[in-house]
C-alpha cells in the first residue's frame, strides 16, 4: 500500500481485532479459493494516496467468481463483461454526461484520480458472497471512516444502498459531503432511486466548490 496509510494501517494492526482478522484471512487463504489474490486485498489503498482521496466509494464485498475481484469495489479486469451493478453505474455515467463509456470496467483510472474504491468486507470465498462476513471487516471499515472523518480536505462518500448507508453516521465533518443513493444492482437500481439522480455531477460540483478538480468519469 502507499506509505500516505502508514499511520492508519500501524494504529490497527496494533489491536487485536486487526490481528484477528489476518490470521482469520492466512487460514483462509490456505485452505479455500479466496477473492482477490491476496497481494490485492488492501490495493485500493495502493492505487489511491490518503492525500489524493477525494471521492469514497462504499461496495460491500468483492465479486466472487473467477477473475472478476481486482482488490477494487466494483471494478473487473479489462476484457471482462461488465457485471450487472458496474454496467448501471456506466449507464448512469452515460446519462448524465451524455457520453458512451468503454465496456471496460477496469475502474483503475478512477483510483488515480482520488477515488477510494473500497469494499466493506476486503475478500470472499469462491461461489459465495459474503462468506466473509466478518465483524473484524466491520470494524476495520468503521475505523477507516473515523480515520477519514478528520481529514481536513474535502471528501465526497458516495453510499448506495442500505449497507453502505449505515456508515454515514461516522461521517461529520462539515468539509465533506455524503450521497445516499440506491444500490446500483438492477433488483435496487430498477425500483427507482439511482437512476437519474444526477449522483456524479453532485459529487463534481461539490468538489468544483471547494476549488478541486472535479473526476474525469468516463473511461477513455
Amino acid at each position: 500500500m502507499d506509505k500516505s496509510w502508514n499511520k492508519f494501517f500501524e494504529r490497527e494492526k496494533e489491536q487485536e481485532y486487526f490481528k484477528n482478522l489476518l490470521s482469520r484471512l492466512d487460514e483462509e487463504y490456505n485452505n479455500k479459493i479466496i477473492y482477490p489474490e491476496k497481494e490485492n486485498l488492501f490495493r485500493a489503498f495502493k492505487e489511491t494516496k490518503l492525500d489524493d482521496v477525494k471521492v469514497v466509494i462504499l461496495g460491500q464485498d468483492p465479486y466472487h467468481e473467477e477473475q472478476q475481484a481486482t482488490g477494487l469495489a466494483f471494478s473487473v479486469p479489462g476484457g471482462l463483461k461488465l457485471p450487472p451493478s458496474l454496467k448501471n453505474i456506466f449507464q448512469e455515467i452515460e446519462n448524465e454526461y451524455n457520453y458512451l463509456m468503454l465496456n471496460n470496467g477496469d475502474l483503475t483510472y478512477l483510483a488515480r484520480q482520488g477515488v477510494l474504491l473500497i469494499n466493506a468486507f476486503l475478500s470472499v470465498e469462491a461461489h459465495k458472497p459474503l462468506s466473509h462476513h466478518f465483524k473484524e471487516y466491520e470494524i476495520f471499515i468503521s475505523h477507516l471512516f473515523s480515520y477519514l472523518n478528520n481529514v481536513d480536505h474535502p471528501i465526497v462518500y458516495m453510499l448506495w444502498g442500505n449497507f453502505a448507508k449505515k456508515f454515514a453516521k461516522l461521517i461529520s465533518n462539515p468539509n465533506h459531503l455524503v450521497i445516499k443513493r440506491n444500490h446500483p444492482s438492477p433488483l435496487s437500481a430498477n425500483k427507482g432511486g439511482w437512476f437519474n439522480q444526477n449522483t456524479f455531477i453532485e459529487c463534481d460540483n461539490f468538489l468544483l466548490s471547494k476549488g478541486l478538480k472535479p473526476i474525469d468519469w468516463k473511461n477513455y
